[in-house]
């Protein structure tokens, strides 16, 4: 049995009308993708199928979360999915996916596969750069990321900055010293 068999869509046994399927998609199936972004994943898949006559029109919600690394402090944190996939499919001589919207089959295919369609749709769904919203990253990476960074410039400069100066701001808010300890602090340098 194969990583993707039971992403095997049997078209030509498919009754005329509407037919409904649902799909799991959890770490193993984006580990048998070999993801290297997505590292956990819970995604339910509803598939609704309309034959008519000679075309099929498949409709996929994906609903769920996914777990990614955080390009910036590299934690893990959970990006939700919500979106949606159509395409339509009809058999012909030869395969042919030159459309965005039509793909066509060999006739001797009994079936095809949804497992790409799903893990390229979920693929399409997460942005290039994925990171925490301001505040929730990691402190202790924050602040060496701060430390080896110059302030920014070009496109994202107001952006980058902003990180930067929120950054600071936490920095001082965790640097601000005890009173209890101070006097400790003064006990030490009398001692030198």
């Amino acid at each position: 049995m194969g990583k993707f068999s039971a992403y095997k869509l049997p078209l030509k046994s498919l009754a005329p009308g509407t037919h409904e399927f649902e799909y799991v998609l959890d770490k193993q199936f984006f580990a048998n993708m070999e993801s290297a972004d997505i590292h956990d994943a819970d995604l339910k898949v509803k598939l609704t199928v309309d034959y008519r006559g000679d075309v099929y029109d498949l409709k996929f919600n994906i609903s769920g979360n996914v777990v990614l690394l955080c390009d910036r402090c590299l934690d893990s944190m959970d990006y939700p999915i919500d979106t949606t996939y159509h395409i339509m499919v009809k058999y012909g001589e030869d395969y042919n996916d030159d459309s965005d919207e039509l793909l066509e089959i060999p006739e001797s295919d009994n079936y095809i596969n949804v497992a790409y369609m799903l893990y390229d749709t979920v693929a399409l769904a997460i942005p290039i750069k994925h990171v925490h919203p301001l505040g929730k990253c990691n402190r202790q990476m924050s602040a060496l990321l701060k430390k080896h960074r110059a302030r920014a410039t070009g496109e994202d400069a107001d952006i980058e900055n902003e990180l930067i100066d929120e950054i600071d701001n936490i920095d001082q808010a965790d640097s601000q010293s005890d009173p209890r300890w101070d006097a400790l602090k003064g006990l030490s340098s009398s001692d030198d």
